[in-house]
């Protein structure tokens, strides 16, 4: 079992959005919390599948999350 890191935010249409850090291209969404948790992590499932190449999709991880800063401009 692997951990991973999500940004979650909300859209204007008032769905949230979460998108896997470690991942670039991993994402979904749904109307509640717990919807989007369980959609997330069956994302993150298919992702890792193809990095396995259990498809015939391709897909490499680079990223290696480091923290969140604000910064006022």
């Amino acid at each position: 079992m692997a951990e991973y890191n999500i940004i979650i935010e909300k859209g204007e249409d008032g769905y949230l959005i979460s998108e896997v850090l470690e991942i670039p291209g991993c994402h979904t969404q749904a109307k509640t919390m717990d919807e989007l948790l369980k959609r997330t992590k069956e994302a993150i499932e298919l992702c890792v599948q193809v990095e396995k190449g259990e498809t015939t999709l391709e897909i490499k991880f680079p990223l290696k999350f480091i923290g969140i800063q604000k910064i006022e401009v």
